[in-house]
């Protein structure tokens, strides 16, 4: 297995779409010898590079042009976040990426087979781990944090708006669709918290479902920071629900619930119809970080689409709902996009030192791993 002649990162091509590896892992790349191309950044401010073109060469990279990547030359790594768009042709050049398709999810094997039929590689993004399993970087403290905010924002509207509902991101970021950085973010959610508190006459209250982990910690983080005081947050992980099944009456007895936890098997609902209808509840946002919409085993079945930044919530119609309370779920599968240079340093830091050894490939433990799997997830694609 020769080094790559060359890495190619690609533009981003899903709208709302503002992140991708770093300027300063590239400089890492391109210091170590690594020659790096990046495509440059689209104009289309739905799919703009939170990072400018002349940081990348800054960094040592060459600017080509975008959508360069399906005639990059051969062994040339193609690397970028989320998945590719749905084609044809083969790919003959090694991906390293989300691709979202090792979970059998819908059209699984289509994206797989244009790997095999063009004898190259997929480095799934999500299924590089450490040597205790663990994911060598994620974007979950990013996601738990934007998603606590916009469930911030979200109860303070509700509140101030009856019957109405939340607009799109860009309508509140100056038509962006994303915040320039954290401090911007947080201020803005500090002021919708105050604004929300003088109507209810009392700060929120909120549950946080695997506060442990990367994503609840992120939410716990914004919760505090926007001026949320420590006493109102309910931090749940194992401990919590070990020995107890749902739905759990604690969550309705809160403002907010946000679930972060990652669903490895199924488990009984955490809320259902017939908690929220009782009279008395006090929920009126869910954040579902997880967003295992349509899983069937998924933990939180009130709700069944994704929501996007454009249309960021969706309501909750409850069946015989004895409470004038309204609620509404927040299910936005790429929210880190909200808060990009942050999420984009953060994820990109994590990775560096494995990036650095992609040349070792062969003898480096992740990217073994990581090529076992993908040949073991091939071989599941169903025979013509």
């Amino acid at each position: 297995m020769s080094p790559y002649s060359g890495i190619l990162l690609r533009a981003e091509q899903k709208p709302f779409e503002h992140r991708s590896f770093s300027p300063a892992v590239i400089k890492s790349l391109v210091d170590a010898g690594y020659p790096v191309s990046v495509e440059r950044s689209p104009s289309d401010p739905d799919f703009v590079r939170i990072f400018q073109d002349s940081e990348y060469e800054a960094a040592g990279a060459t600017l080509v042009p975008t959508g360069t990547w399906p005639n990059a030359e051969s062994n040339t790594l193609i690397i970028g976040l989320k998945e590719i768009p749905e084609e044809d042709f083969a790919l003959t050049n090694d991906h390293l990426t989300f691709a979202h398709c090792y979970k059998k999810q819908a059209g699984w094997d289509k994206v797989l087979g244009r790997f095999a039929a063009g004898e190259s590689t997929l480095y799934d993004l999500e299924f590089l781990h450490d040597s205790v399993g663990r994911r060598i970087s994620a974007f979950g403290f990013h996601a738990g944090f934007t998603g606590a905010a916009l469930g911030l924002k979200n109860w303070a509207w509700q509140l101030a708006n009856p019957g109405k509902k939340l607009p799109s991101v860009a309508s509140f970021t100056d038509g962006k669709g994303y915040y320039v950085d954290e401090g911007e973010l947080v201020d803005q959610i500090r002021k919708d918290l105050e604004a929300g508190e003088k109507i209810l006459r009392r700060k929120p209250t909120a549950l946080v479902m695997g506060a442990l982990g990367r994503c609840g910690r992120g939410a716990c983080d914004l919760f505090i920071k926007a001026g949320l005081p420590e006493e109102n947050i309910t931090r749940w992980d194992l401990a919590e629900t070990r020995g107890r099944h749902g739905p759990y009456e604690e969550i309705a007895q809160h403002d907010i619930f946000l679930n972060a936890i990652y669903l490895s098997e199924p488990v009984p609902p955490f809320v259902n119809d017939e908690l929220l209808a009782k009279s008395g509840r006090k929920l009126s946002v869910v954040i579902d970080v997880s967003c295992d919409t349509t899983n069937p085993h998924n933990p939180i079945p009130i709700y069944n689409i994704n929501t996007t930044f454009d249309n960021p919530t969706v309501a909750v119609e409850v069946e015989n709902d004895q409470n004038s309370t309204p609620l509404s779920v927040i299910s936005i599968d790429h929210l880190p996009s909200m808060l990009p240079r942050e999420a984009s340093e953060s994820f990109s830091d994590g990775l560096k030192d494995s990036l650095l050894l992609l040349n070792d490939r062969k003898s480096a433990r992740v990217w073994v791993d990581a090529e076992k799997l993908f040949h073991e997830k091939v071989a599941e694609i169903p025979s013509q």
